[in-house]
C-alpha cells in the first residue's frame, strides 16, 4: 500500500490517529483521497467524477465522526461544532460546483479544522455521571 500525508485532512486524520479511532481515521483517509482527486479534476479543469464523489464521502466523513464523538454530543454540546462542519462542507460543494480549486482549497482549511476541532473537544469534554441527564 502507497502511503502519503494527507494533503486536504491532516488535522483530522491526526486527530483520529491519536485517538485510535480506527473507522472514524480509515473514512478520513479515504475523504482526503477522494479530495485530491477532485482537487486534480478541479485543476484540469473537467468534470469528472472525482468532483461527484467527493460529496458523498464528505457525508460518510460527518457521519463517522458522529458514531466517534457520540450522536448525543454531536447534537446537543457539539452542535456548534456540527454546525461549523457543516457550513464547511457546503463551502466545498459551492467550490466544487463553481469550478474554484482557490476557493476549493480555502475551504477545505476551515472543514479540516472544524472537523477536527469536533472530535478533539469531543474527547476532552467532561462527562456526566452515570444516571446523570444532560440538557
Amino acid at each position: 500500500m502507497n502511503h502519503r500525508s494527507p494533503a486536504f485532512l491532516p488535522l483530522t486524520v491526526d486527530a483520529a490517529a491519536r485517538l485510535d479511532a480506527v473507522p472514524l481515521l480509515r473514512q478520513a483517509i479515504t475523504t482526503d483521497h477522494a479530495a485530491s482527486a477532485c482537487w486534480a479534476a478541479l485543476l484540469a479543469g473537467c468534470g469528472a467524477a472525482a468532483r461527484r464523489e467527493l460529496g458523498p464521502q464528505l457525508r460518510r466523513l460527518s457521519e463517522a465522526t458522529s458514531t466517534q464523538v457520540g450522536a448525543r454530543w454531536w447534537f446537543a454540546e457539539g452542535a456548534g461544532h456540527r454546525r461549523r462542519v457543516a457550513g464547511a462542507q457546503q463551502q466545498i460543494e459551492e467550490a466544487i460546483a463553481d469550478g474554484d480549486g482557490q476557493e476549493f482549497a480555502l475551504a477545505f482549511v476551515g472543514y479540516d479544522h472544524a472537523m477536527a476541532s469536533a472530535v478533539v473537544c469531543a474527547h476532552t469534554a467532561p462527562r456526566g455521571k452515570v444516571g446523570d441527564l444532560r440538557a
